[in-house]
């Protein structure tokens, strides 16, 4: 065929994706080879303060408070706060009874979680003093804290480290179809991401809940100053731009994952419509810390927020677009080559992506059995070939939030177990 535009047009296409994403290959590999990260053993014991923020969360923020009491860690050096976000049930009241300081907040117009942590942390400062704690850990009401936590994470506060996430795991992970894909993507991001991120020396992400920060950045903020629907991708992101390392600690926490389609759809609706805030807020100053400072974790980062989906799918476009008119023109705008080769193409571009995913359900199912806990393990196994089915529906999403208004809708949380009801669930 030669180097006609349609044939150019894919080359390049199959480059950029091969280069721009295969350090995440070197990051497998780097993980098998090196296995988890290990950290020195803290010469002090700091004082925590973990924060939550909740909204109608009553059927399951007494255990996570409860999870945090337990801790194999000085009880003097531990607090529990939580905010209950403009709640209409017993959250405030389940979660005192557990032992956690209690605040109701009713700001119907800032609403979210970032909005709530600028709050509660303001409130912290100023009723205990700017140096009272020396780090923050930040969960959500549906969260259970594995009863080594607080000791793991204040190894790698000790070590010099101001931020730091951590191993996300899931309490229910055979529920649906929804919850085993979502618990294999955080276990895959855990291991094979962050893990190997602090392995090399570079810089981690984190991601929802279960991390740390530590007293000085909350106290530069007086509060905090990141309010895009995905504040904590926001965060990373500014982190890796301006050259402060997050950390990653094998420190396991259990979250609650959504069961059905709509919640899932709703839920990475925001994620994407976030990210999309951030990718175009922040891309230049990415670039600058590339470019400038020769940071590789403003590289990562960038290929972390970059739309890649939308690049796909404008490629799928082109070489539909182009099989079309080149039919429909009898040979007259394209060979019978170029026509084969754009249907091989988008062939290619799907069996690729499901390949892709299945490879890395695969690794991550192996690598982390002795983390899946699930009672149905016939789930473990068609999980594997359902995951790929999932992280494709981030097709539409990805088209969707791009014209969608999104504003921040809170997910249900109901399934109430504690830590020993999960870890005493049947391994995989």
């Amino acid at each position: 065929m030669g180097l006609t535009p349609i044939v150019t047009f894919n080359l390049v296409i199959f480059l950029f994706y091969t280069l721009a994403y295969l350090y995440q290959i070197v990051y497998i590999i780097i993980a098998i080879a090196r296995g988890n990260v290990k950290l020195p053993k803290a010469k002090k014991k700091h004082r925590f303060a973990y924060f939550i923020a909740a909204h109608n969360e009553e059927p399951v923020i007494g255990n996570l408070v409860r999870s945090i009491k337990a801790q194999n860690y000085p009880a003097e050096l531990i607090d529990v706060f939580v905010v209950a976000d403009a709640c209409t049930d017993e959250t405030a009241a389940r979660a005192a009874e557990a032992g956690a300081i209690t605040w109701e907040r009713n700001d119907l117009v800032r609403k979210g979680k970032s909005w709530v942590m600028d709050y509660g942390f303001d409130r912290i400062l100023n009723e205990y003093g700017e140096d009272y704690y020396d780090a923050y850990f930040v969960f959500d009401a549906d969260n259970i804290v594995s009863p080594d936590y607080t000791d793991i994470m204040n190894d790698v506060l000790d070590a010099g480290y101001m931020v730091s996430t951590s191993y996300r795991n899931s309490k229910n992970f055979d529920s649906s179809w929804i919850s085993s894909a979502y618990a294999l993507w955080f276990l895959r991001e855990a291991r094979f991401l962050n893990n190997s991120r602090m392995l090399v020396g570079t810089s981690c992400a984190i991601s929802g809940s279960g991390w740390m920060v530590a007293n000085n950045i909350v106290r530069g903020m007086h509060g905090w100053d990141f309010h895009t629907l995905t504040e904590d991708i926001q965060f990373s992101t500014f982190c890796a731009a301006n050259g402060i390392q997050i950390a990653y600690a094998p420190a396991e926490f259990f979250d609650e994952q959504p069961l059905d389609f709509h919640s899932s759809w709703v839920q990475r609706m925001r994620w994407t419509k976030g990210f999309y805030q951030v990718f175009f807020s922040y891309h230049s100053d990415l670039r600058r810390g590339i470019t400038q400072r020769g940071l590789f974790s403003s590289y990562d980062m960038l290929m972390t927020i970059a739309p890649g989906m939308i690049l796909t799918l404008v490629s799928a476009f082109v070489n539909l677009t182009y099989l079309i008119v080149g039919t429909l023109s009898h040979g007259f705008i394209a060979t019978t080559g170029e026509l084969q080769m754009c249907l091989g193409s988008l062939i290619f571009t799907f069996m690729s992506m499901y390949f892709v995913f299945f490879i890395l359900a695969v690794i991550t199912t192996v690598s982390e059995r002795k983390h899946i806990h699930a009672r149905k393990r016939w789930r473990v196994i068609t999980n594997l070939f359902t995951f790929p089915l999932f992280m494709m529906t981030y097709i539409p999403i990805t088209v969707a939030a791009l014209f969608k208004k999104v504003e921040w809708v809170p997910t249900k949380h109901d399934i109430a177990v504690d830590f020993d009801d999960v870890v005493s669930e049947t391994n995989s």
